[in-house]
């Protein structure tokens, strides 16, 4: 895809027909349009249309222009009215789209009515009608074949977002899944990067909601292939959303340094596009971490922001999300008539936008912040709209959050004895039975893992849950799972030869690893993916420090290398390593983007991979060079 910069070029080409220029400058405002720049491409149509609620202006154009202007028209009302709130921008988008289709209709022009049905499914996606966007999208992918796979492609990625927007993420994994052969052909960098940034974004949820741990490595993976398709597409605004979601991710495994550092990056690429809709979607997310870490005064400061600039627009979803992140900020600040406010107002919102499992799950944490400050009536009466709402929901950790709140309903409601229970009656016991109640429920919910049971809780260290409950709840010690020790390398270390332990003594310090790359993103991922390993990485963002570092008195036991560092080059780096006597037999691999598997070898590279692909390669890799004795005793 060719990337314009600079002004918009001439369009006034003597040699065109007026249809043949109004198409040149509506396929332009398409390139646009697909890299973000949605002002840039209102500006390309020049005369054809001006702003956001006014009408095209196609007089003297053909019935196929018309509706091409018609088209690229209504999506840029739509994107424009999201980024900036316009209020009613996306029924005047889904007007003018609708208009051009009926017109592709009448010269059954099947490819133009597939694009229309997917951008008028993706303006009621952003109202949060779920419903109407799965059928019309649903709609597009019966009626297409093989030969339109672009707009297919892009049918499959808006599906998976309704999907995931529903909470259903089975379903949208399920697409992502059977989607991933076409999109592993496709030229198109903008349309890899969605999916794998989409498909990263499900297997993130998946990880939370079903406690599958290896989804987040999965995911950290998808968002690194994502970040390289944006780049190379120059799409700085998804750039900034794949930066927004790592952030969120690497809180859930609580890495909060690192989900602060991804969010500041949003945060900087999003205000150079001047888009306060992710902007505040920015700020959620990171109200979201700050509440995780306890510090709920500064999230209720980010997430009323928030709230602020959504009140403006028409993303109900994105509001209703947000008012109940700040309910529950309120709620833990002492603040209960202001929380249940903000949670009532974020159920009726996403009730209101069709969202009908946003809204269960905000009833659910009014329920769980400020149950307590409800009157027995009001408390049931949340409770029952609740599961109304998540009668059909397939998510299963709100499932478990709903029989969670049943039983504090219960609790709330009728936990004071009656008159005749109060002789003998002990509030130390009846504490202890309602503590060992929720540890058991908890162990249940968490597979008998004390570790997930401790998080459920409360709890900041699982420590402190095993130790209640093997002083206070012995009782309970079989509801735990067996203890299974952590996964660790199978490649170890001897002692020096001229040390009494060389042979007996196995492991005496883990494998240490210099990882030089200068992309944070990458570096992130792949760091996290050695170290879970067991193994000690070393990082150099530039090739100056990764020399240092060869160059020291300790030798490393493996060395990964980019080639494209600031300073010396990663093949550069290799040349000098392998001229010293510590270095010609430790294993070095090569992770770059740009192929240079030939100079590579030259170099004594053991192995060469290709990024983004080659990331899920790198601990596979590590572990055969260094099994196969390459690395010296």
């Amino acid at each position: 895809m060719n990337i314009v910069t600079g002004p918009p070029p001439p369009l006034t080409d003597s040699s065109l027909t007026r249809n043949e220029q109004a198409m040149l400058q509506c396929q332009l405002a398409k390139q646009l349009e697909e890299l973000g720049n949605y002002e840039r491409a209102r500006e390309v149509l020049g005369g054809l249309w001006q702003r956001v609620g006014e009408r095209p202006v196609p007089e003297g154009l053909d019935q196929l222009t018309t509706a091409e202007v018609l088209l690229r028209a209504g999506v840029l009302t739509g994107w424009i009215g999201s980024v900036k709130q316009i209020a009613g921008a996306q029924e005047t988008a889904k007007n003018l789209i609708s208009e051009s289709m009926r017109i592709f209709e009448a010269f059954q022009d099947v490819e133009r009515i597939a694009e229309a049905q997917t951008d008028l499914a993706y303006c009621y996606w952003r109202e949060g009608a779920f419903d109407e966007a799965r059928m019309m999208l649903q709609k597009v992918l019966d009626q297409l074949d093989s030969t339109t796979d672009e707009v297919r492609a892009i049918a499959l990625i808006r599906s998976a977002i309704v999907e995931k927007s529903a909470k259903r993420y089975n379903d949208a994994l399920r697409i992502h899944t059977g989607a991933k052969t076409l999109f592993e052909t496709c030229n198109n960098h903008v349309l890899r990067a969605k999916f794998h940034n989409e498909f990263a974004n499900v297997l993130s949820h998946l990880s939370a909601t079903e406690y599958r741990e290896d989804y987040i490595d999965r995911a950290l993976i998808e968002y690194t292939a994502a970040s390289f398709h944006f780049e190379q597409a120059g799409h700085t605004r998804y750039q900034a959303s794949v930066e927004n979601n790592l952030g969120f991710l690497f809180s859930t495994i609580g890495k909060f340094t690192e989900a602060h550092e991804h969010l500041d990056r949003a945060q900087a690429l999003f205000t150079t596009l001047k888009d306060n809709v992710h902007l505040a979607q920015v700020d959620n997310t990171r109200a979201e971490v700050l509440l995780a870490e306890g510090r709920v005064a500064e999230a209720e400061k980010f997430v009323r922001s928030a709230v602020r600039v959504l009140e403006r627009g028409g993303e109900q979803s994105l509001l209703a999300e947000s008012l109940t992140t700040h309910g529950t900020a309120l709620a833990r600040l002492g603040r209960h008539e202001e929380a249940r406010a903000s949670l009532r107002r974020a159920v009726e919102v996403a009730e209101r936008a069709g969202d009908v499992e946003s809204a269960g799950q905000a009833a659910l944490s009014l329920i769980e912040e400020s149950g307590e400050h409800l009157a027995a009536e009001e408390l049931a009466e949340v409770y029952e709209r609740a599961a109304e709402m998540l009668s059909r929901s397939q998510n299963v950790a709100t499932l478990k959050r709903l029989s969670t709140c049943a039983r504090r309903v219960l609790f709330l409601a009728h936990g004071s004895p009656a008159p005749s229970e109060w002789k003998g009656f002990s509030l130390k016991d009846a504490v202890r039975r309602y503590e060992s109640h929720l540890i058991s429920r908890a162990l249940s919910d968490a597979g008998g893992l004390v570790s997930r049971a401790a998080q459920l809780l409360g709890f900041k260290h699982h420590h402190s849950l095993s130790s209640l409950i093997q002083n206070h709840h012995p009782n309970l010690l079989q509801a735990r799972a067996p203890v299974v020790p952590r996964k660790r390398s199978l490649i170890y270390l001897r002692a020096p030869r001229n040390t009494p332990h060389y042979r007996t003594e196995k492991t005496v310090r883990p494998l240490s690893i210099l990882y030089a790359e200068d992309s944070p993103l990458i570096a992130d991922s792949v760091k996290n993916a050695l170290e879970a390993e067991g193994w000690r990485v070393d990082m150099c963002a530039d090739g100056n420090s990764a020399l240092n570092r060869i160059a020291g008195e300790v030798p490393y036991d493996l060395l990964l290398l980019d080639n494209e560092l600031p300073g010396m080059s990663g093949l550069e780096l290799a040349r000098y390593a392998r001229k010293l006597p510590s270095y010609q037999n430790v294993p070095i691999i090569m992770l770059s983007a740009t192929d240079y598997r030939a100079d590579a070898r030259r170099a004594g590279i053991d192995a060469f991979l290709h990024k983004p692909e080659g990331v899920s390669l790198v601990v596979e890799t590590t572990a055969r060079l260094l099994a196969d004795g390459r690395r010296s005793e």
